[in-house]
């Protein structure tokens, strides 16, 4: 019992525990925007909020085109839904976030000769093994 107990209180597994309760329930909010905002506006404009009833049929098969239609519809509407109401918000809350911050010091540099990248310590390419010219602040170091 104390293994268990032990991979119970991880960080991990209460991190995705959490983020599965919270999943569901904003699927649900996310899925009722669609459902009772979104679909009936598109009703008012085109007249009909349901198209389940097309079908065709081919040798006693039918097929039921207008489910399928329902279902990318509602996929449109869902993800559109979510871009604009999470995606789109918190991006640009985080790019506020991040406007202040200084860019981190680079960590690669491009070959003069082959134009990839290696590492800014690098005194020979890993590519093209052209030797690389040594700046002043890696002479002094």
């Amino acid at each position: 019992m104390k293994g268990f107990r032990q991979f119970i209180l991880r960080g991990n597994v209460l991190d995705l525990a959490v983020a599965v309760v919270i999943g569901a329930a904003f699927g649900a909010v996310v899925t009722a925007l669609v459902k009772d905002l979104l679909t009936p506006l598109i009703a008012a404009m085109v007249g009909k909020p349901d198209f389940s009833a097309i079908a065709f049929t081919i040798n006693n098969s039918k097929f039921l085109i207008g489910d399928f239609i329902n279902a990318i519809v509602s996929f449109l509407l869902i993800s559109a839904a979510v871009y604009f109401f999470v995606v789109l918000p918190v991006n640009t809350l985080m790019a506020r976030i991040r406007r202040g911050q200084a860019p981190p010091d680079p960590t690669t540099k491009k070959c003069p000769e082959c134009l990839s990248m290696i590492p800014i310590e690098a005194r020979r390419c890993a590519f093209c093994t052209s030797a690389l010219a040594i700046t002043a602040a890696e002479a002094s170091a």
